[in-house]
């Protein structure tokens, strides 16, 4: 690359000349005047005064690896009354907090996981849910047991396991008897 070069950036729809060259970052002028800094990977050369290089296969393949796939269209299915009103919560701890849980202890990872449960009861409840199903894992059972005690609190449910076809061991599935 050199200065003069049209370059085009590949993770941006931007497209600019080459004004200067520093080190590892190359400072192009847009079309709308903007001066910006990048580094050579996030470049490519559109026209230049250099031989040419045909760049047409690897720019669309590049450009079509960079584009955002379309969202696919739903198919709506028809649900029977018997499957409608499920609420899942899925308890495992990486899916209820995102980043770093590695400084908790024990007890602080389980009241997370039983908060959430506690939530998600009160949500199904509020929304008038008949069914919620709460994956708490296999594990060695103490979430399982906490929760039961904390599903004895509510009036009107009856708790069972799961369908072992759809979650395995690691389920219970709870009914809320609504008016």
């Amino acid at each position: 690359m050199n200065i003069g070069d049209v370059v085009q950036v590949l993770d941006d729809n931007l497209e600019g000349k080459i004004v200067e060259i520093k080190n590892d970052k190359i400072f192009i002028e847009t079309v709308d005047g903007f001066h910006l800094s990048y580094s050579p990977k996030e470049l490519i050369v559109i026209s230049s005064d250099a031989p040419k290089i045909n760049f047409d296969v690897s720019v669309s393949r590049v450009l079509a690896e960079k584009e955002i796939p379309k969202k696919k269209t739903s198919v709506l299915t028809k649900i029977s009354k018997k499957e409608q009103m499920v609420f899942e919560v899925d308890l495992h701890l990486e899916k209820i907090i995102t980043g770093r849980n590695q400084n908790l202890t024990n007890f602080d990872k389980l009241n997370i996981q039983l908060e959430e449960a506690k939530r998600a009861m009160d949500f199904a409840i509020s929304k008038r849910y008949n069914r919620v199903v709460l994956i708490h894992g296999v594990g060695d059972g103490v979430l399982k047991s906490e929760l039961e005690y904390l599903l004895k609190r509510y009036e009107n449910i009856v708790i069972q396991e799961a369908k072992y076809s759809r979650y395995g061991l690691g389920a219970m599935e709870i009914y809320i008897k609504q008016n």
